[in-house]
């Protein structure tokens, strides 16, 4: 049988940022790590405190949410992971918080206006939001279904999954994703920021203007484009 210590432990590691950096309380929340080759996850169990959390305790499924290793059921949010990383190519973990500022965007179903260069450091638009999701797929199967929602609104509106990283599920909250699990958390981070920052943008001129697009592309660009020169050429240990 194979050993999943690293997965799980990525994992778990992930996880424990959620609290820490204040994006969730008490049992809210999940993080996932993803590993493409043996198509698995790791992912938090469901309803336990995080300060209850081992590396152990991650619970190990396929692709489609099914339990592959592990003792404890896995969250709730697993086959909504599942549909991420299926429809995703390229992503490595997935994060789910219940952030004030992006839950906030979500339950008002506005996607997050791009207003300045900090947002425009990250991504090329607003942060999207999904459309509302309609009684059938509530009474069906919620989880799957919350994960198509973010795949249709990707679709319709032409985003990239790896220029945007994140998403506001209307009424719900925030899923992000990255090349593996800590970026996702980062994303997380980072989204909650920009929506914090757009609140205050609204709250201080309501007639705010959108950011103009060669700011845009400028600040996007320096740090993700082809001829990027933002940061350091290798990583500072």
């Amino acid at each position: 049988m194979p050993s999943y210590r690293e997965l799980k432990e990525e994992a778990y590691l992930a996880n424990m940022e959620i609290p820490r950096r204040g994006l969730a309380i008490y049992t809210f929340g999940n993080a996932s790590a993803c590993d493409r080759n043996a198509a698995v996850f790791a992912i938090k169990p469901s309803g336990v405190p995080y300060d209850k959390l081992s590396p152990e305790q991650m619970v190990v499924v396929d692709f489609d949410g099914e339990k592959v290793e592990g003792q404890l059921n896995p969250s709730s949010d697993t086959k909504t992971h599942a549909v991420i990383y299926r429809g995703f190519q390229g992503v490595g973990g997935v994060a789910h918080t219940h952030s004030t500022y992006a839950v906030g965007w979500a339950q008002a179903m506005r996607a997050i206006p791009i207003y300045g260069t900090t947002h425009a450091d990250h991504l090329p638009g607003p942060v999207p939001c999904t459309a509302v999701m309609s009684d059938d797929m509530i009474t069906g199967d919620y989880e799957e279904e919350t994960g198509n929602q973010i795949l249709q609104e990707f679709e319709k509106g032409g985003f990239s999954p790896l220029e945007y990283e994140m998403v506001l599920v209307a009424c719900h909250g925030p899923f992000t994703w990255g090349k593996n699990a800590d970026k996702a958390v980062y994303n997380s981070v980072v989204l909650e920021e920009l929506a914090k920052m757009a609140l205050f943008t609204e709250q201080a001129n309501p007639n705010s203007s959108a950011l103009k697009k060669t700011l845009v592309m400028k600040h996007y660009e320096r740090k993700h484009g082809q001829d990027a020169y933002y940061g350091q050429k290798e990583e500072i240990k």
